[in-house]
């Protein structure tokens, strides 16, 4: 696959291509169903098949105060985004100007003159365009003008809502809102059904403040993950670890603010022990943390001893949920 920048001088496809068009955060099962039918007309057609994404999320500029967490950054989506056969990606910087362009203008510009779309392939609710003024139907009445035809495809379908899933709103729709919302309160099991893989944190490895190891007994991976990457709720998970160089470890997972030693507005941290006896230095490595299922809440204990003892439950009831899980390191 190869990435375009929208700002670079590297010329776009030679020959026509079937394009679509979204944000793809999570590149959740519904944006697989869109990309699968992507690569089936690029393939009937014998055109290049490619899609048009961001590099950030458009609310962080048109709405940052209401902006969502992502659910994967750049990397991670563009990552994802390859595993689906596309032959390109088109990233767009979406600034201020950007988000001012109009509907007719960005077809013009980027769909049919940088892109050369002969095919253009979106799901039902696609909205694009300064203040979101432009729809399927304007998108075909410019593919009239310029040349190209429009499929919509409907998302319903994929898959239908889980029975414990309070959140879903509606019978097979799947949206990357609605796994956010799954993800935000910690039903990261659902969400991985949406996904079609495990819910995904990355970040760097850091020191955390050295309780972890030297006084409970349990050394931990402190992963600081950025800012702008959705964290699940606050909980003890089973989950696993990934290290830069591919090799999957299980691990007692811990997100929130380490009640026993802190105060409750004190910053998020995710904290990885990992399974069975590991032992290396992990200092300053790229972590990626998978979230499994969610054990329970994070506990607030006044005796060291009984937060020991909650740990090695914690352990023992993730490598129990490690060895049932269908995502299992």
């Amino acid at each position: 696959m190869e990435v375009i920048g929208d700002r670079d001088d590297r010329p776009g496809p030679a020959g026509g291509t079937v394009v679509t068009i979204g944000a793809f955060d999570g590149v959740h099962l519904g944006h697989q169903a869109l990309l699968a039918r992507l690569g089936q007309r690029g393939r009937a057609a014998g055109l290049a098949s490619a899609a048009v994404t961001f590099d950030r999320h458009p609310a962080t500029v048109v709405r940052p105060q209401s902006a969502p967490k992502l659910l994967t950054d750049l990397d991670q989506k563009l990552e994802l985004l390859a595993e689906r056969g596309l032959d390109y990606v088109l990233v767009i910087t979406f600034d201020r100007s950007r988000s001012e362009e109009s509907a007719e203008d960005f077809v013009a510009r980027t769909l049919v003159g940088r892109l050369r779309a002969r095919h253009v392939v979106v799901g039902e609710d696609f909205h694009f365009g300064h203040g979101r003024q432009g729809d399927v139907a304007l998108l075909a009445d410019c593919g009239r003008h310029l040349g190209f035809e429009v499929e919509e495809v409907s998302l319903a379908g994929c898959p239908a809502p889980h029975p414990d899933d309070p959140v879903a709103p509606g019978p097979g729709v799947v949206s990357s809102s609605r796994v956010r919302r799954l993800v935000a309160s910690g039903q990261v099991n659902q969400a991985a059904r949406l996904l079609g893989r495990p819910y995904e944190m990355r970040g760097v490895v850091t020191r955390g403040d050295a309780r972890a190891g030297p006084l409970l007994g349990f050394p931990t991976a402190n992963v600081a993950v950025p800012p702008e990457i959705l964290l699940p709720a606050d909980g003890v998970y089973a989950g696993c670890y990934q290290r830069p160089g591919g090799s999957v470890h299980g691990g007692a997972i811990s997100i929130g603010h380490r009640p026993t030693f802190h105060r409750p507005d004190a910053p998020t941290v995710v904290e990885v022990h990992l399974l069975d006896g590991f032992s290396a230095d992990l200092y300053g490595e790229a972590a990626r943390v998978r979230v499994l299922e969610r054990l329970g809440d994070q506990q607030r204990f006044l005796a060291v001893e009984d937060l020991v003892a909650q740990i090695g439950r914690d352990v023992e009831a993730a490598r129990s949920a490690l060895r049932g899980s269908h995502w299992r390191p």
